[in-house]
């Protein structure tokens, strides 16, 4: 492996230096907070004329993240960029990396780019995932594993909260999925039987060294993040488990930067990773609140050269997802804004709205985090919540 630490051209930044941005989104917008809060500046990439980020940044430069004069002028006014989401191109990354530091790297983002060279990966790594078959062509779908079905088929690229994904339970259903698809290369994964979703979050910095954030408990509603707890209602030693192999995934991996790997726990109480995000994640909003240093803070130390914070978390902790859908009434056709003292009422529950003008049905608005002194008193108030937020 690399050493880490002789990639770094600059000593740590001081405050008052420029931090660069790929994306607009609310990772982004919460990564700006953290940042200026330190007393960093953020300039912000992306090409929205109203983004989440772009709206708080101390600048946005509005344009293609392929836009070489955008490129260069981050690159010039910047001397550390990092992202907010992985679909970034690969060549913005490689082309900032040669006027300054980028954490990750272009190298480690366009593996998790790519579920056919993640996975491959991932087992290179020694970390068990989900029996699967890597689709390219139509004809393979005719000579499938039988017990791979029935299962669920991805796309490799560009997939994400549950886009680009089908459950199929034959060869023809496979096939009609893939034609759908556009005959792009996928991965069927087996559909197994599920106790929970887990994930990890760490953060690497340039020296190699490593903190790991309490294994969270996600539910996904229709593909998307609903909740999740921390800490997960998981064994001690599962949740070693998954710490200890998201661990090894960053190290050899040689990340640099925040990422996220989620796992499927199975029903006989095997751990098998599902996939992994080169950024922070959605999983971990509640660090914002319920912990030392957020996610999104570790993600501006590493990115400044600077030691990574504590991990420790306050209190355990409940994180509810805001989705459009709680901006429209049944039936209706027209948006109202929520009655936010359904949360406020609750004198432990934070709210975060990410400054989107637009809501729609399905789209991240914001978040909740509820604290307490017990995970099940945080999951009752969580419950209240989401039943008067509709």
């Amino acid at each position: 492996m690399s050493e880490p630490h002789r990639r770094l051209p600059v000593p740590p930044l001081a405050p008052g230096s420029w931090l660069g941005l790929l994306g607009g989104g609310q990772l982004g917008r919460m990564f700006c907070m953290a940042a200026q809060s330190m007393g960093y500046k953020v300039c912000v990439l992306d090409p929205g004329e109203d983004s989440p980020a772009g709206s708080v940044a101390d600048r946005h430069l509005r344009a293609d993240y392929l836009d070489r004069d955008a490129l260069a002028t981050l690159g010039q006014l910047c001397r550390a960029t990092t992202t907010e989401f992985e679909n970034v191109p690969a060549r913005a990354l490689e082309f900032l990396a040669g006027h300054g530091v980028v954490s990750p790297a272009a190298s480690s983002v366009a593996i998790a780019q790519d579920r056919i060279a993640e996975k491959r990966f991932v087992r290179d790594c020694g970390v068990a995932v989900a029996p699967y078959a890597e689709i390219t062509e139509a004809g393979q779908l005719a000579s499938l594993d039988a017990t791979l079905l029935p299962g669920i088929l991805k796309v490799a690229r560009l997939g994400y909260d549950g886009k680009g994904q089908a459950r199929v339970d034959d060869p023809a259903s496979a096939l009609a999925a893939f034609e759908s698809f556009g005959r792009v290369p996928c991965v069927l994964e087996q559909r197994l039987e599920l106790a929970l979703e887990v994930s990890v979050i760490v953060a690497r910095g340039f020296d190699g060294a490593m903190v790991s954030y309490p294994v969270a408990e996600n539910l996904h509603r229709g593909g998307i993040l609903a909740q999740s707890t921390v800490p997960a209602r998981i064994d001690p030693a599962l949740a070693a488990k998954a710490r200890a192999a998201t661990e090894a995934i960053a190290a050899r991996l040689d990340y640099v930067g925040v990422l996220c790997v989620e796992f499927f726990v199975l029903a006989d109480g095997r751990l098998l990773v599902n996939e992994m995000a080169p950024r922070p994640h959605n999983s971990g909003h509640y660090t914002i609140d319920a912990c030392v240093t957020s996610q999104f803070e570790q993600q501006a130390r590493v990115l400044a050269g600077l030691p990574l914070g504590s991990v420790q978390q306050h209190q355990p902790a409940v994180m509810l997802n805001l989705l459009g859908d709680c901006w429209f009434e049944p039936g209706a056709t027209q948006p109202r804004e929520p009655d936010w003292r359904h949360v406020l009422d609750h004198p432990r529950a934070k709210l975060h709205l990410y400054g989107k003008r637009e809501p729609r049905p399905g789209r991240k608005m914001g978040h909740v985090t509820v604290l307490a002194d017990t995970r099940d008193e945080a999951l009752e108030v969580a419950g209240v919540i989401a039943a008067r937020l509709g």
